[in-house]
């Protein structure tokens, strides 16, 4: 019986990722090859890198990959300043109200981005912001699940450690950074790959807030890009998707190990 099991989750593993690399290996086969290939699989076609010269002259996505850089950054700097003393407040701080107001934003969980879509826009078009990259990323500046993640690593942390930095004149904030932040790092580490995936794929919000060059990330940029008035040449589109997907597939191979260890360290204790 337990042979059979185990059988049924290796052979359901292995469907599970036929099925998620299918699209990948399949643009990467266009991508690297002439249009006439595009449809039909040929070992002799000849391999090109003509579709990936095309796709960077027919884009702009040199500015492009700037803004979706300067938007990964701000956010994932910001959350991790604004996360951090709100996360160390609900894990060692005694105050009235504490468990509520943890209840409260643990809600933010709850919420879809895409429900706040319309109150968001309103919000910046009366800040003047829309159509700039800081309106992009306002909404995402506090991040519950970041809150959540280091209140349980900091709930780990030994006090005696904390009340030997308090012993020698540490104050709140060299505590946070010298005892607290080092021992949560591979909890940083995790959420910090976590969020940059997140918001270097974000489309939807992007797409309503912007509207011009200047401001567009790689995926509403790549959606212009593919866009029927542009015309539909698979091999081109498929370039310029693994040209901005390249810096996550990179990520993802050369830091696997530590993704993978960073979530069990930061696992709920």
């Amino acid at each position: 019986m337990k042979f059979a099991t185990r059988t049924l989750e290796i052979a359901g593993a292995w469907m599970l990722g036929i099925m998620w690399v299918t699209p990948l290996l399949y643009a990467a086969w266009t991508a690297f090859h002439p249009a006439d290939f595009a449809t039909h699989f040929d070992l002799t076609a000849p391999l090109t890198l003509g579709n990936f010269v095309r796709a960077w002259q027919a884009a702009p996505f040199a500015r492009y990959f700037l803004n979706t850089t300067i938007l990964v950054t701000i956010i994932l700097v910001a959350q991790f300043l604004l996360c951090t003393p709100a996360a160390f407040a609900f894990a060692r701080m005694e105050f009235p109200g504490r468990d509520i107001l943890f209840g409260v934003v643990l809600l933010q969980l709850m919420v879809m981005p895409d429900v706040l879509l319309v109150g968001n826009y309103r919000t910046m078009a009366q800040l003047g912001l829309v159509d700039t990259i800081l309106a992009i990323a306002l909404p995402y500046l506090g991040s519950a699940f970041g809150i959540f993640l280091l209140r349980q690593t900091f709930r780990s942390v030994p006090q005696e450690l904390d009340d030997a930095a308090r012993l020698e004149g540490c104050t709140l904030m060299r505590r946070i950074w010298r005892v607290y932040v080092p021992l949560a790092r591979p909890t940083y580490i995790a959420y910090g790959l976590v969020s940059v995936s997140y918001h270097w794929n974000n489309f939807l919000w992007p797409l309503v807030i912007t509207n011009s060059v200047t401001t567009r990330p790689l995926t509403v940029g790549l959606s212009v890009f593919a866009s029927t008035d542009q015309g539909i040449d698979w091999s081109i589109i498929t370039a310029a998707t693994l040209m901005t997907s390249a810096p996550l597939l990179l990520a993802f191979l050369l830091f696997q190990r530590q993704f993978v260890q960073s979530f069990m360290r930061a696992g709920i204790r």
